[in-house]
């Protein structure tokens, strides 16, 4: 047992020691007073780009297929045995080279036989002509009857009608003649080919001894979907564009891509346009035609080319990243005022140019368009603005960490010939 004069001591002792472990309680529920406040942190970050007008073209892209300027199937016009195949298959061929050679000698034998017969009807003729004019001049007499006179009339005409029947034998003999060596229609190149020395030909028969088809200049059939036809119809009619197809003096071109991707060097020239669509894929046709001096462009080919359709010298493009839709389904974007606050703006759209939208109201030459750092900002509240420009991938970098787009381009990603999706 403690002796008695201790107790005071102790039982202090424990009082302070209590108050202690309050006083430290008590100041870890407080916060820090050294840590800085949130309202001193600085305004959030968001990428930006400057709105610049531009010249637009509205392009639309389109999958289309090589065909021929000129197709002909040879098929013999007469039948008989072929004693000899001239060309070469895949060889360039000239209109009237000959292709093939039939025996000749039974088309020999039918014009000879044919000019015989001419022969024979001309060696009557003076006879019954003689005999008829005699007769006329003894209309007055009574030596003859009038049916004497009218059969010697008769005899004449029909050796007449005889002679120029011959002459039609003889003219159809000479033409089948002709047909014995069969020519090319067309300049062109022939296609593989069977026949040889040997085949029997009839005439007219149904499969093609060849095919010769025209390559330069090619027809290239591109397929146009109905719903991309009613959107450029629609941009058209905003007044925004100024349509490519109102000058006959320059009328609007249409770039190719070979099937590896490659662009073609010549532009073409649109063709025709049907005017309806297709029940069963719902699109319509449009035919370009394209020069091609080095056969680049082989019939059946797939290619894939871009149309223009319409202009604007001072367009707007904004990526469309950053545009979203309010509850009234109108576009909006946000932008940033002088004082770097964020204002969210209805604009008007009038189409899509890869990965942009066409603005045709809302924006102005100068206007800073918020593309990076949504989730960070708040309506009305200050920003850092930081220029950005956006890479082929969309991905938003700072302009002088490496880019080399102007800010204008960058709202375009890409130049003012972006093409419309299909």
């Amino acid at each position: 047992m403690l002796p008695p004069h201790r107790t005071p001591f102790r039982r202090a002792a424990a009082l302070l020691i209590g108050l202690a472990a309050l006083s430290s309680l008590a100041a870890c529920n407080q916060p820090e007073a050294a840590a800085p406040s949130r309202a001193s942190a600085p305004p959030p970050e968001v990428g930006f780009v400057t709105l610049r007008p531009q010249p637009v073209t509205l392009q639309s892209d389109m999958a289309g297929r090589v065909v021929a300027f000129r197709t002909a199937e040879i098929r013999p016009q007469v039948g008989g045995i072929v004693v000899e195949r001239v060309f070469e298959p895949g060889s360039a061929v000239k209109a009237g080279d000959i292709l093939f050679r039939l025996d000749r000698k039974p088309f020999e034998a039918q014009l000879a036989a044919a000019e015989a017969t001419l022969t024979k009807a001309q060696a009557a003729l003076p006879s019954v002509q003689a005999k008829a004019e005699r007769y006329a001049n003894l209309s007055a007499s009574t030596v003859i009857s009038q049916q004497d006179k009218e059969d010697a009339q008769s005899l004449f005409l029909q050796t007449e009608a005889d002679i120029a029947v011959a002459q039609a034998a003889v003219e159809t003999a000479r033409i089948n003649l002709g047909y014995a060596e069969i020519r090319a229609p067309i300049d062109g190149v022939i296609g593989t080919t069977d026949i040889d020395a040997g085949t029997l030909l009839t005439a007219g028969q149904a499969e093609a001894l060849a095919t010769i088809r025209q390559l330069d200049p090619v027809y290239v059939d591109l397929t146009e979907s109905s719903g991309n036809l009613i959107r450029n119809r629609a941009a058209l009619e905003t007044g925004a564009f100024r349509s490519a197809f109102g000058d006959t003096a320059s009328p609007p071109k249409i770039s190719l891509s070979l099937p590896d991707g490659t662009p073609y060097a010549a532009t073409g020239t649109l063709e025709a346009r049907e005017r309806f669509v297709s029940e069963t894929t719902s699109s319509f046709t449009i035919r370009a035609r394209f020069a091609n001096p080095q056969a680049f462009l082989l019939p059946g080919q797939y290619v894939r080319a871009t149309l223009e359709i319409g202009f604007d010298d001072q367009g707007f493009l904004v990526p469309q990243r950053a545009v979203s839709r309010n509850n009234k389904g109108e576009a909006t974007a946000s932008f940033l005022k002088p004082d770097n606050s964020v204002e969210s703006r209805v604009i008007q759209t009038s189409t899509d140019l890869g990965g942009n939208w066409v603005v045709t109201g809302g924006v102005s030459d100068g206007d800073r368009l918020v593309v990076d750092g949504f989730q960070k900002m708040q309506p009305g509240k200050p920003v850092t603005p930081v220029e950005v420009a956006l890479d082929e991938n969309g991905v938003a970098r700072p302009v002088g960490a490496g880019a080399t787009q102007g800010a204008d381009q960058v709202a375009a990603r890409g130049d003012a010939a972006t093409k419309a999706q299909d």
